[in-house]
């Protein structure tokens, strides 16, 4: 019998958090720089935590936009 495991995504690439929430990479930085959207690093790699992505859509939409 095969043991199965399922992991729950944690985190994403900027490329897949962009596509996700429907911005571009330039806008993504800017986010960034601003604070309005965290990130992690692991060595070189740039990773999103998925909670960052719900959070930045909730100010969206209180901010009406």
């Amino acid at each position: 019998m095969e043991n199965l495991v399922c992991f729950e995504k944690v985190a994403e690439t900027i490329n897949e958090f962009c596509s996700a929430v429907g911005i571009g990479r330039t806008l993504f930085y800017r986010e960034v720089k601003s604070g309005r959207i965290k990130i992690l690093k692991a060595g070189r790699k740039t990773l999103v935590p998925i909670s960052q992505r719900r959070e930045y859509l909730q100010r969206l939409e209180e901010a009406g936009l």
